[in-house]
């Protein structure tokens, strides 16, 4: 999602055009006319006045109304919505923040069992993030301001610590000054004192208050930039770049030196140092192992409104650390296969295509296509350090700093696995957890396969997530069996080469119970006696439609990643691009508004279908029908061809009226983080960063939180939620990684299809995002190419969305900015028709990200492709859908609007309590002003004229009497 720009208000000025124009020319005619009556004798050059006068407010009357009955009509419904969330339900969600971050803190590091620090409450806290720290990320994944925050000193004094005030006021007092930015804006800025800030005076007196010291690196990410990696080429707008020493080559995910600087002396002067490293991206923390003083070190990401509590609380020891972390921590980010072939890159013979826009600012703003190539394939985090440290392409413990699901606790487990069973397709086991410690705490049982592989083979990774569980609480003592299971279809990859279809291999599969994603603790191997290709009639259980090479286009010319002969290709494969050159081939089939026409797509077979017709249905008889229901046709018959357009063509934050079918308008509201509405400004309470929900490995989480989500939003009056979002962490810099789960598929897809399970329980539907491949915010709006392999593709980046849908049946899609290969995602039918729809089953319907059209958005491309709204309140140039006139236009628009009918009608919106089918509160209001100037116009005709007929009888009677 973007925010209202400038570029934003000027379509709003655009789509009133028309109407403004028509009241400045009677505007113009009168003051023309009461100019002209000048020459007129006293009587009639009043009643001129008079009637001008009241031809202008008329007009102005007249034009107010169509504005606001016309094109304003959405937006100004939107801005009176009168939804409260309930004191109790934000309570309750509250509560909830605090039970995730609980679950969702990762305890990193604990030698000498340093932590809980419960030998003494008192505790220094250095870093100037300690009191600016990260509670989540910006742009429209931010927290609402109507809620209070605990901070995190407030959180650690919640607990019942002391701490050394006059630390946290030196740092108060020195980024006094510091420039604010908003909730839009990226500031990288790091204002760290210098170590010869700290005076002698303020290091003994810390040295008295206690002999424990905390240190806090915080780093935030937003939507709209990545972050820096080369912070030294950053420019900042606000004069804040004297905050940040980094050296030219530096990137934002290391210590500065200053942190550095202030790190040598906290340690110079503490024998027991804790870190938290409080930021959604995973940072390089080598720095951890470097200091001996460094005893305890902890990983908090963005902690919602509440979540700093929860700091408090496991330092302390009342909560026993649970969490394993999401992604894998390495120490040098630059050494990644993805460290080259991320950011910003533009070709250089795609000038024809280039747009020109109004940006933020007002000022026009050039776009030119960019790229970007996924060269690392299916070795996306923790497969590739897996797979490389068993061939031999690096050292683990010198490249790996923490691993893909680590994390500690302050008690000890052990776990059994059961014999492996195998029936109707479904392998199953039994693993028992017994807390060996004596702390209270939760363990997660995780579960992964190590297929056979052959040498040049189809591509596949030594470690590979198939399954988790996180367990009850455990008294010291106890024990808890949790069943594991998972089809032995899970297990199959993705030949995009040759069977061109999933393929389980024959082989011995071993499948292994890990405390992390490097160290397992029992395992068994399953056996596959031959070869199956779900190819034909042969589909996987839980495809509706065999799946099959849909994205070839998207290959390009691209040398991708591969563990034959032990990474042999890793230098050629990982370096930066050869060329930015877009080959011919490749070029013809490119598309943005420049080019793109719809009825070069018209099938001359396809016939108009009825419209306009009087069949006496309404939306609400076909809740619960069937989606291949009959009926369906006959209500759709009755939609006019502009009914069906306005429906499709404004989507931003509702779906659109439509009075032939008696279907009301419901909102949309965003984010990822809570429940916003941008135009009433009424918001709920902010949880954490999706990545602390992914690091409580708890589906249970997920679900508690879908359903908090979900109880809030109807209480808002809101059906539709834009969340939750599930791209890849391809990049520990990519701007939104907070907002989406982890480096891994199969969590991130468990954790979002249980949010949309929970939110479903209150009726509302969740727009699973953004679909797809977008994976870094860099050139996001400028026409962003997106080069991968189909094996990638459909096992890394739509993975999460395919389990959103099978397993969370999830109603509703955004599709994103980006283009996958040559094709915008949001007008790509391989991806929303293809695989969406036919493959996985989905039924209901896709919504663009938001439409500032960027040159390339357009309704007709859209529609014909499998997306079904345009995401925008207003009128834009390429929303409404042009080809209205063609069977193939008219019958793709009738298709689209089923898609978000059958989904709405299911919703919140269409259960009977909530159905309100009348007039809106403020269009009554609108219709009683309407009657109010109806009668002062008429009360001031009658006034002019009957003043006119006195004044013109005296006249006329002085006349006579000279």
């Amino acid at each position: 999602m973007l925010a209202i720009n400038m570029a934003d208000v000027v379509n709003v000025l655009n789509t009133c055009k028309p109407y403004l124009i028509g009241f400045g020319v009677v505007f113009v005619i009168a003051l023309i006319v009461l100019i002209a009556a000048f020459k007129l004798d006293k009587a009639k050059r009043k009643l001129v006045r008079s009637e001008a006068g009241i031809a202008i407010l008329l007009a102005l009357v007249v034009v107010v109304n169509l504005i606001c009955f016309g094109p304003m009509n959405s937006m100004i419904s939107l801005a009176t919505g009168n939804g409260t969330i309930q004191e109790e339900t934000s309570a309750e969600a509250t509560d909830l923040v605090e039970q995730i971050a609980d679950e969702g803190i990762v305890l990193l590091k604990n030698e000498d069992n340093i932590l809980p620090l419960a030998d003494s409450n008192k505790l220094n806290v250095f870093g100037w993030a300690s009191t600016n720290p990260c509670y989540g990320g910006t742009g429209s994944g931010s927290l609402s301001d109507a809620y209070e925050t605990v901070s995190l000193l407030q959180g650690l004094e919640n607990a019942g610590f002391e701490l050394n005030t006059e630390l946290s006021d030196f740092y108060t007092a020195y980024r006094a000054d510091r420039p604010e930015v908003g909730m839009w804006a990226q500031d990288w800025t790091l204002p760290e004192p210098t170590a010869d800030s700290y005076t002698d005076d303020l290091m003994n007196n810390a040295k008295d208050f206690s002999d424990t010291a905390m240190v806090v690196i915080t780093r935030v990410g937003g939507e709209g930039a990545d972050l820096p990696v080369d912070v030294s080429q950053v420019t900042y707008t606000n004069n804040s770049d004297e905050y940040n020493d980094f050296e030219p080559g530096e990137h934002y995910l290391q210590l500065s030196q200053t942190e550095r600087n202030m790190l040598d002396l906290v340690c110079e002067n503490f024998d027991n140092v804790v870190v938290v490293y409080n930021g959604a991206n995973a940072m390089e923390l080598g720095f951890l192992n470097e200091y001996e003083q460094i005893k305890g070190a902890l990983w908090c990401p963005g902690t919602g409104q509440s979540g700093f509590n929860s700091l408090g609380s496991i330092l302390s020891g009342e909560v026993n650390p649970s969490a394993k972390t999401s992604d894998t921590f390495v120490a040098d980010l630059t050494a990644t296969p993805t460290w080259n072939n991320f950011g910003i890159m533009y070709y250089d013979n795609m000038d024809e295509f280039n747009v020109v826009s109004v940006g933020a600012t007002g000022e026009e703003e050039v776009s030119t296509p960019s790229f970007v190539n996924y060269v690392e394939g299916i070795y996306v985090g923790y497969k590739f350090y897996e797979t490389a440290a068993a061939e031999g392409l690096i050292n683990y413990d010198e490249t790996v700093v923490y691993p893909f699901g680590y994390g500690l606790s302050y008690t000890t487990f052990t776990q059994e696995m059961g014999e492996i069973t195998e029936a109707d397709g479904n392998i199953s086991f039994d693993v028992t957890v017994t807390n060996t410690g004596d702390a209270a705490g939760k363990d997660v049982v995780e579960v992964y396969y190590n297929p056979p592989y052959t040498n040049g083979g189809i591509e596949k990774a030594t470690a590979n997530l198939v399954a988790f569980e996180k367990t009850e609480t455990l008294e010291p003592g106890a024990s808890e069996t949790v069943t594991i299971t998972f089809k032995a279809e899970d297990m199959a990859s993705y030949d995009y080469q040759n069977a061109k279809a999933y393929v389980l291999e024959a082989g011995n599969y071993e499948i292994s119970i890990n405390s992390d994603s490097h160290t397992a603790i029992d395992s068994q191997t399953y056996t596959v006696a031959e070869t199956i290709t779900y190819s034909g009639d042969n589909a996987r259980s839980t495809d509706a439609q065999t799946a099959e090479n849909t994205f070839d286009y998207a290959a390009g010319e691209v040398t991708y990643l591969s563990r034959a002969n032990g990474f042999a290709n890793y230098a050629e494969a990982t370096a930066e691009p050869a060329t930015y050159t877009m080959p011919e081939d490749q070029k013809a089939n490119f598309h943005n508004n420049s080019n793109y026409d719809p009825t070069e797509y018209n099938n001359a077979d396809d016939e108009m279908p009825t419209t306009g017709a009087d069949n006496g249905m309404e939306l609400a008889d076909l809740r619960g029908a069937a989606y291949d229901d009959e009926n369906w046709d006959k209500l759709l018959d009755q939609m006019t061809v502009e009914d069906m357009d306005a429906l499709i063509a404004l989507g931003g934050f509702q779906t659109n009226t439509v009075a032939s079918i008696g279907k009301v308008q419901t909102i949309d509201c965003d984010g990822p983080a809570s429940i916003n509405n941008n135009f009433t400004g009424t918001g709920s309470v902010g949880f954490p960063s999706a990545v602390m929900i992914a690091n409580t490995w708890s589906t249970d989480v997920a679900t508690a939180f879908g359903q908090s989500i979900g109880k809030m939003a109807d209480e808002m009056g809101v059906s539709g939620w834009y969340a939750p979002a599930m791209n890849i962490h391809r990049s520990a810099f990519a701007g939104r990684n907070f907002e989406y789960y982890s480096e891994d598929g199969l969590l991130s897809g468990k954790m979002a299809a249980n949010a949309i399970i929970g939110a479903n329980e209150y009726g509302v539907y969740a727009y699973m995002k953004h679909f797809a491949l977008n994976d870094q915010e860099s050139n996001r709006l400028s026409m962003l190419c997106t080069w991968s392999n189909e094996q990638a593709i459909r096992e890394i980046y739509l993975k999460p969305f395919e389990l959103a849908v099978k397993e969370g049946g999830t109603g509703a899609v955004m599709s994103s900015f980006n283009y996958i290969g040559t094709h915008w995602a949001g007008g790509s039918s391989s991806l929303l028709q293809t695989v969406l729809r036919d493959e996985w089953g989905f039924q209901g319907f896709v919504l663009t990200d938001y439409f500032g059209v960027y040159g390339y958005m357009n309704s007709d491309q859209a529609i014909r492709n499998g997306t079904d709204c345009m995401l925008v309140a207003y009128d834009t140039e390429t929303n409404h859908v042009k080809d209205q006139e063609s069977a193939t236009g008219v019958q793709a628009m009738r298709q689209a609007c089923k898609n978000i009918l059958y989904t709405v009608v299911n919703s919140r919106a269409y259960d009977p309590e909530n159905l309100e089918t009348g007039l809106m509160g403020w269009q009554i209001a609108a219709i009683v002003i309407d009657v109010i100037f109806a009668a002062i116009i008429i009360v001031l005709e009658v006034v002019a004229i009957k003043k006119f007929l006195k004044r013109n009888a005296t006249e006329v009677k002085s006349q006579a009497s000279k």
